[in-house]
């Protein structure tokens, strides 16, 4: 027999069914392109917990829609960037001759959550080749942005986060913040304020072979992102609403790439003024 705190889980519980509910009201639609950033926590107790969140995204959309999410795999890179924790420089060497290739079917992710986890392994979801930035997506644009990801400058114009663009996609929020909005990684390359390049590496597969790959990225400041969304959404409207307990946006990508790259030109400015 079950006990009363089982039944009342139950009867409150989020199922795929409230949750396409509550996404409808939020404004997302089939044929919709989303790139989901989320917190499974956020949203309480869901029966079938992240497969559930990730089925009701899909039926959302349908299959005329796409689903896209970060894959990233950040403790394959450069040791010597390492930073929590850092590890000793007499390490480095054997790091980056050990560390395993990263493979598309197989590395997990690292810090992205559960759903995004759980997404990447599920029937039909494609991912790019990047291995430390990668992003994993299905439905109709799956293919178009997952391929051709370029190793150098991993959120540039050969990424994923420029083909969301291409698409007019959005970006949707469930429990998080702009903290971590990847498609403002776009707007910081667009941007002409004279940040640095630098030389990263990864273990990845190239003919066959597992190399050590050292290849370009672009300085990140991510640490603005939640006050350069808060200004944007004084100038350009933003869809909000919940998916069951979560707090939830729902961000045309397009301006907010634009207005990144905007918001970081001007910061360029003032400092050399």
């Amino acid at each position: 027999m079950e006990d009363h705190t089982s039944i009342q889980k139950a009867q409150s519980a989020s199922t795929a069914d409230t949750l396409m509910k509550d996404l409808q009201s939020l404004g997302v639609r089939q044929g919709d392109v989303l790139i989901v950033h989320s917190s499974l926590r956020s949203i309480g107790w869901v029966a079938g917990g992240e497969d559930t969140v990730i089925q009701a995204l899909m039926e959302s959309v349908s299959s005329s829609g796409t689903i896209v999410m970060p894959a990233q795999t950040s403790d394959n890179t450069d040791p010597k960037y390492w930073k929590n924790p850092p590890v000793p420089e007499e390490w480095w060497p054997s790091i980056r001759y050990f560390m395993p290739a990263y493979l598309p079917d197989i590395t997990s992710t690292l810090g992205m959550g559960r759903i995004a986890e759980a997404f990447r392994t599920f029937p039909e979801v494609k991912r790019s080749g990047h291995p430390s930035c990668s992003f994993t997506a299905w439905g109709k644009h799956a293919s178009f942005i997952t391929d051709h990801h370029s190793v150098d400058f991993a959120f540039g114009e050969q990424s994923p986060l420029a083909r969301l663009y291409e698409l007019d996609a959005a970006a949707l929020f469930i429990g998080t913040d702009y903290r971590s909005c990847t498609a403002m990684h776009l707007g910081e390359y667009r941007a002409n304020d004279g940040r640095k390049a630098f030389k990263q590496g990864s273990a990845m597969m190239e003919n066959g072979e597992r190399v050590w790959r050292v290849y370009w990225e672009l300085e990140e400041t991510s640490e603005r992102f939640n006050e350069i969304g808060q200004a944007f959404e004084q100038e350009i409207p933003v869809a909000t609403g919940s998916l069951a307990q979560s707090a939830c946006k729902l961000i045309p990508i397009r301006p907010l790439v634009d207005f990144t790259a905007r918001y970081f030109n001007g910061l360029s400015k003032q400092q050399s003024d």
